[in-house]
């Protein structure tokens, strides 16, 4: 139940419902527009932006209560909210493609795709940060460098290299055992 005072005024619990519908759309346009970058490979300025977002939405989602019916409602319109786009989307195929985009080829055969890279708004040290993650040295043991639909950057590395450099290893450790 919500109190009036002087300075907050209630919102109908239609209103809120409405306002955090209206915000949800908001966001998926936005992040959509932002690209996937937004989504999956945080640097701290994304996380500063995370952040704020957040908070500006929830003051638009329940208006100036604090109340906990009214948080309580948003929460929970976000949350069937949540539900039916991801049916909705998992039903219609060309929805998902258009809500979630095509996956990103960035690096390939050995040549940085420098157009998709500045689209995606991702330097090449940081196709190395996401190489090196995978145990990759160099970029010349890399196949190709994907950046998902969900955001994650997916790293395919040559077999031959990995079968190589498994080899290598196996030597070194025979010779630190004196085998």
């Amino acid at each position: 139940m919500c109190h009036e005072t002087l300075t907050h005024m209630c919102l109908p619990a239609g209103e809120k419902i409405l306002r955090t519908v209206a915000i949800y759309l908001f966001l998926v346009i936005g992040f959509r527009i932002a690209g996937k970058r937004e989504l999956g490979q945080f640097n701290s300025f994304d996380l500063i932006v995370l952040i704020t977002i957040a908070n500006a939405a929830q003051n638009a989602i329940i208006g100036p209560e604090n109340t906990l019916t009214g948080g309580m409602i948003g929460a929970a319109t976000l949350l069937v909210t949540n539900y039916l786009v991801v049916n909705i989307c998992y039903r219609f195929p060309a929805i998902d493609r258009l809500l979630e985009g095509r996956e990103v080829v960035l690096y390939e055969n050995g040549t940085v795709n420098r157009k998709a890279c500045e689209r995606e708004l991702i330097t090449q040290e940081e196709l190395m940060t996401a190489a090196r993650s995978q145990g990759v040295r160099s970029l010349k043991e890399v196949d190709r460098i994907v950046l998902e639909r969900n955001g994650n950057v997916s790293v395919i590395v040559k077999e031959e290299l990995t079968l190589h450099r498994i080899l290598e290893e196996v030597r070194e450790l025979k010779q630190v055992l004196g085998r």
